[in-house]
């Protein structure tokens, strides 16, 4: 199975992670989520793979967040599922599927659970 990273090139925490991936001799397929974007599809069936509610990939210290009202208990899936879609950057990263699975690379080397 290949392994995919969602990664964001700007984030030093992505960049360990691919790099993480790369020391094992993972070459992993590169999605730059903030180019292509996100699906609500696709985030939801991450979310169910890593066995996390979709708040679970909320970057919740991104100022965004709190001004969409997104950090409190009351945010539905479906408002956060809209927010993320519209805007990338809502997404925590970096998140990796592998073999074993799929799991947000907080901190770095949580990504090694799923190669």
């Amino acid at each position: 199975m290949t392994v995919t990273i969602y990664h964001n090139p700007q984030c030093s925490t992505s960049r360990t992670a691919l790099a993480l991936l790369r020391e094992r001799g993972v070459e992993p397929e590169i999605v730059d989520y903030k180019t292509v974007g996100w699906t609500r599809p696709l985030l939801q069936t991450l979310a169910k793979d890593a066995k996390v509610p979709v708040s679970g990939f909320l970057r919740r210290k991104e100022a965004l967040a709190v001004e969409l009202g997104l950090t409190g208990e009351d945010a539905s899936e479906a408002a956060l599922l809209d927010a993320m879609v519209a805007h990338p950057i809502l997404v925590d990263r970096p998140i990796v599927r592998g073999p074993n699975g799929v799991v947000l690379g907080r901190p770095a080397e949580r990504v090694l659970e799923v190669i």
